[in-house]
């Protein structure tokens, strides 16, 4: 933001930075005296934004007090909030853009001035969703065909590819398993990679260079070919709006870059001082919480109303104290602490509440264990969970590139607004709204499945309770086999071997861009894992789709710096590139004769990932059991080929000379990590990878992109349509209609996530989205995924409700599928829609608890309101999905506590009226009259007047949109 406005009332706040008095700040400490020394960390944060935007119109003196009353105010009243910044990636991201593009010219075509539509606020957009994983491991045989179709020759290699050096044949020597760049398929005889500048990378066992894999360079050929029109619109959008900033692709994952180069945690505006702050359209932008940097994940439609200037409202929070104590287990990683402190926390019941870190214990995790650890504040419902900043924090600053005049500053201003923690510090800890105690030395090492992130399994159970799943009924732990078909073996060949699957074969194995690569120990972990399994003669078979996703390049610099990269090469973990890829569904398909083994024999077989969500039928439609794992557990579960084994009993494998290989054999000591650590993750490479962030790349910057005020429309684009959004706009909103005689679209139960609403994963053949691109001449293997086609409406419309695990009442099982009333058909969602659409009857939805759980994704609410749903009638939401529906103009009810369509009688064969009086208010209570004759009542879930007003206005685009007329 800018510097102090002008008529701000708090101006007299503003003093000099006593060991710099050339900087400048508002000394909110002062100015909120003993109450301000109880606030909690989080909320200073709130009061100080509150302070320095005060305008007396979107931030009022009240607003302020109110924050600083916070102990008797919290739940209580709303509260403004302006951040800093805005973070954007390219899935979420090119909605906004395409909207911002839209929106300038409804703006002209009303009548305004198209050009003064811009960010308000330093916005910065990461292309890094739309990298899919069509080729891996290190020489490329076999190419998948992700879209099906005719399969076509490989595409030529990238005249970018550097030549290839003459490799030095092994000739045979005994210490090396492999060649060191012949070239021959398979994991035992593949060329070891990596992939970054001026790295050389050589062979363990020879010391010799070998060539980088052709699989980078491939992947990102396929990715700037599939993707090109968006990447022309972004480029576009970073050269007409101002205030904007496009990083481009292949320079990492947009929570990493967040972290490594966007994160400031004290702004520094024409000498002015004032904290980092940022919200970002994805869930996970909490991962920079860990440095001190309040932020947090909202939708897309209030990231576009933050991005233009409005302050983000929210209900002043409660904040749970999270006091760690005690020492982690040297077996515990990051995510054993991660999944076990969620645990905590959900029982807890910190949804919609902040969660911040105190205790002894915080000093004890370093910033890439505290950054996962927030990083998963949204899988346990907390809006966010933040770490002060302390000597921990500064001592990671340093090391990352930040000079000492920059640190002595931050650290000053830190201390003089009394945002800087200190164990040694005499004053008292902040008050809280409660305290949760977790103890480090409880934690053990723990996965997560198979259906769900919350359900825990100790590692050493995880054998048993593999078992239980195949005997419990089908739900969300259970799979309901057939005790005697439980021990069932299904022979497959498979590159002219024969191998055997069985329930809980691993044929998933993917550390992959979300969660775990921000953390070097687990990331090293995993690498130095591999090197002793290596070393000790241990592989994993062919079949079984690994992968390697870092979150930025840095990842990939500490991994072959530090020697491992080759290892986990080794055992088919090459880097495929740099972006989300398993984690949204775009891995490469399974092997045609192990899909067909594992459909034919009914097995129930598993993906083993390191990331934080494991939806079932989310990595491939298969492979039914996921797991979230620490990285080095995802190679250790690759190794062994199974999660049916106990690790302290049985063997992961057979080793050289016939030797069993415990996992306790070849598990990195605490100490070895340490040593890896401080020796590869250095200063030096956070600065090489800032200077390649700001060169860019050559595909990006050989790009050519319009550069006209107005976005010039290709009617025939399959990517990029003006949305029809702005299509009513008129300088003063139509009052809301009511709700006639709705029809109920889908008939929906609990934990229904913005994955079924939405799917951001590949496009089924047979889907809507599917006809409409054969309509446009597209073949499927040109389908992209609905991720990538997040700028054309007419197709994520119609992948709205297009997940193949739907579950609708109304069709009673899964299928993306619903009933048409007034002709009884059975259609998919969207023709189903559609029809109503013609006939103009107005359609609802009924849901159950949790409605919209799961990532922020804009499209869970636009793709609805496109479809004609007026209305969602749910037992509960998740908050951020609710804020959405409003943003866009769906009013959310809320059915009343202890009711819900059983206990009300409803079957969704009714009719429903709804009535939205002039007088609408926070929270009130409405009739709802049914074609029966039945009457009930719901709540409004509007929670304050702001709310209110965006949805009198057809949502905040629309609303946002009248200010420039």
């Amino acid at each position: 933001m800018d510097p102090p406005r002008t008529g701000n009332p708090y101006q007299p706040a503003i003093e000099a930075l006593e060991s710099h008095p050339e900087k400048k700040f508002y000394n909110v400490s002062k100015l909120g005296g003993a109450k301000y020394d109880t606030l909690p960390y989080s909320i200073r944060v709130l009061f100080e934004s509150s302070v320095r935007n005060c305008d007396g119109f979107l931030v009022k003196e009240t607003d302020a007090m109110n924050i600083l009353d916070w102990k008797t105010k919290q739940s209580h009243v709303e509260v403004p909030f302006c951040p800093a910044r805005v973070v954007l990636q390219d899935f979420t991201g090119i909605p906004a853009m395409v909207d911002f593009a839209a929106m300038r010219e409804a703006v002209r075509n009303a009548g305004g001035d198209p050009v003064k539509v811009n960010p308000a606020c330093p916005t910065d957009l990461t292309v890094d969703h739309s990298l899919q994983i069509d080729f891996s491991k290190c020489a490329i045989q076999n190419a998948p065909n992700p879209g099906g179709g005719e399969q076509k020759p490989l595409a030529r290699l990238s005249p970018l590819k550097p030549p290839l050096r003459k490799p030095l044949p092994c000739r045979g020597q005994s210490g090396c398993r492999g060649s060191c760049g012949a070239g021959e398929a398979g994991r035992s005889t593949g060329a070891f990679s990596a992939q970054i500048e001026n790295t050389p990378i050589l062979c363990p066992f020879h010391l010799q260079p070998v060539p980088e894999p052709e699989t980078v360079l491939k992947n990102q050929e396929m990715e700037f070919g599939r993707n090109r029109e968006r990447l022309q619109f972004f480029k576009w959008s970073s050269k007409v709006f101002e205030n904007i900033s496009i990083i481009p692709p292949e320079t990492g994952m947009a929570h990493q870059v967040n972290l490594e180069y966007l994160s400031r945690v004290v702004f520094d505006v024409k000498d002015f001082l004032h904290p980092d702050s940022v919200v970002g359209t994805d869930s996970h932008t909490t991962m920079v919480n860990g440095l001190g940097i309040l932020g947090w994940g909202v939708g897309g439609i209030e990231t576009e109303a933050v991005m233009l200037g409005m302050p983000l409202s929210l209900a002043l929070p409660e904040v749970v104290g999270c006091e760690l104590t005690g020492t982690a287990s040297p077996l515990a990683t990051s995510i054993d602490i991660v999944l076990s402190i969620t645990k905590h926390l959900r029982q807890a019941d910190v949804a919609g509440k902040f969660v911040e870190f105190f205790g002894s214990g915080v000093s004890q995790l370093s910033i890439a264990d505290r950054t996962t650890i927030a990083n998963m504040c949204p899988e346990y419902g907390a809006i966010l969970s933040f770490f002060p900043v302390d000597n921990v924090t500064l001592k990671h600053l340093k090391h990352a590139g930040f000079d000492k005049a920059k640190l002595e500053v931050m650290e000053a201003y830190l201390k003089a607004v009394k945002l800087f923690r200190s164990d040694e510090s005499s004053s008292r800890e902040p008050e809280y709204s409660q305290v949760v105690q977790v103890s480090l030395d409880s934690i053990i090492p723990y996965v997560s499945g198979p259906k769900r992130s919350q359900d825990r399994v100790a590692v050493n159970n995880m054998k048993s309770d593999f078992q239980a799943c195949l005997n419990e009924k089908s739900g969300v732990k259970g799979f309901q086999i057939a005790a005697e078909k439980q021990n069932d073996i299904v022979p497959v060949e498979y590159e002219g071997n024969e191998y055997k699957l069985s329930h809980g074969c691993v044929v998933i194995a993917a550390v992959i861009s979300c969660t775990n690569n921000c953390n070097p120990s687990v990331m090293l972990a995993a690498g130095l894992l591999a090197k002793k399994a290596v070393e000790a003669g241990l592989a994993v078979k062919p079949y079984i789709r690994t992968s390697l996703s870092p979150g930025s390049g840095m990842v990939t610099h500490y991994l072959s710096s530090s020697g491992v990269l080759p290892y986990l090469s080794k055992l088919g973990f090459e880097v495929v590139g740099y972006g989300c890829s398993t984690c949204v569904g775009n891995t490469a398909p399974l092997p045609e004769a192990i899909r067909n083994a594992i459909k034919q024999g009914e097995i129930i077989a598993c993906g083993v990932l390191s990331g934080t969500k494991n939806f079932e039928g989310r990595l491939c439609d298969c492979v039914r059991a996921n797991y979230l794992a620490s990285p080095p557990l995802v190679v250790a579960y690759a190794i062994a080929g199974t999660v049916r084994i106990d690790f302290d009993t049985e063997p992961l494998g057979t080793g050289f000379n016939g030797k069993s290989i415990y996992l306790r054999d070849i598990w990195p000591t605490r100490q070895e990590l340490h040593t890896v650590e401080e020796e590869c993750v250095i200063s030096s490479m956070f600065r090489e990878l800032k200077e390649k962030m700001e060169k860019g790349n050559k595909r990006w910057n050989l790009l050519d992109a319009p550069e006209s005020t107005l976005f010039p429309w290709d009617l025939k684009s399959t990517y990029i349509r003006c949305p029809s959004f702005f299509d009513k706009l008129a300088k003063e909103a139509a009052p809301p209609a009511a709700v006639e005689n709705a029809h109920v679209l889908l008939f929906l139960g609990d934990s229904v996530t913005t994955d079924h609403i939405s799917p951001a994963g590949s496009i089924a053949r047979s889907s809507a989205a599917a006809k409409y691109l054969t309509s446009k001449g597209l073949t499927p293997r040109e389908f992209n995924s609905y991720g990538a086609r997040r700028g054309n409406d007419a197709v994520m419309t119609r992948g709205t409700f297009a997940n193949i695990k739907l579950l609708n009442k109304f069709i009673g099982k899964p299928a993306p599928k619903t009933v048409h009333f007034p002709s009884g058909q059975t259609l998919d969602v969207f023709e189903a829609a559609e029809l109503y659409q013609k006939e103009g009857i107005p359609v609802i939805i009924l849901a159950g608890k949790k409605y919209g759980l799961g990532s922020s994704r804009d499209w869970a609410a636009k793709g609805p309101f496109l479809l004609g749903v007026k209305a969602v009638l749910a037992e509960s939401y998740e908050k951020v999905h609710r804020s959405q529906l409003i943003g866009i103009g769906i009013a959310p009810l809320q059915f009343r506590p202890g009711e819900n369509p059983a206990t009300l009688g409803l079957t969704g064969r009714e009719q429903f009226s709804i009535l939205f009086p002039p007088d609408l208010s926070p929270r009130m209570t409405l009739d709802v009259k049914t074609s029966t004759g039945k009457v009930f009542s719901v709540i409004a879930l509007f929670e304050n007047s702001m709310e209110i007003t965006l949805y009198k206005n057809g949502g905040s685009l629309n609303f946002v949109a009248r200010r420039f007329l």
